[in-house]
């Protein structure tokens, strides 16, 4: 299975085939946030329930029209259906609020894990990260 990757996302293989996961090195612009959406659309085509990690980490922020896409707008809209759980890694403090905040009114089980705890964020969407070469 080719793994996505586009600009500065990149899909990490998981343990689990209903567990997607991605690092956000650098910057997300609107191709990027779009492309990452199509993607997540087609997988929620296909799916009934997945399970998301985004590793942040090494993330530096998002340009403003990224969140103005069409596709951004509709994943975001069937994440509240389709995604079970969802764990993020290393968000800045105002997105960590506001994961927290979330976690209590929408249908997703929202968490948001420090810089040092990305095998707990991982047990918490219940897999692993595996070798890419074996996925």
């Amino acid at each position: 299975m080719k793994l996505f990757s586009y600009g500065p996302i990149t899909q990490m293989a998981a343990t689990s085939s209903d567990v997607y996961a991605f690092r956000v090195a650098g910057n997300i612009d609107d191709d990027a946030a779009g492309a990452l959406a199509e993607f997540m659309n087609k997988v929620f085509d296909e799916r009934e329930r997945v399970s998301m990690l985004l590793d942040l980490t090494a993330y530096t922020g998002s340009d403003w029209d990224a969140m103005f896409d069409g596709d951004v707008i509709e994943s975001r809209f069937r994440a509240l259906t389709k995604v079970a759980k969802y764990a993020v890694v290393g968000a800045p403090d105002r997105a960590t609020k506001m994961i927290g905040i979330m976690d209590k009114i929408i249908p997703v089980e929202a968490k948001a894990f420090g810089v040092h705890q990305t095998d707990k964020a991982w047990a918490f969407v219940g897999a692993a990260p595996a070798d890419s070469h074996a996925a």
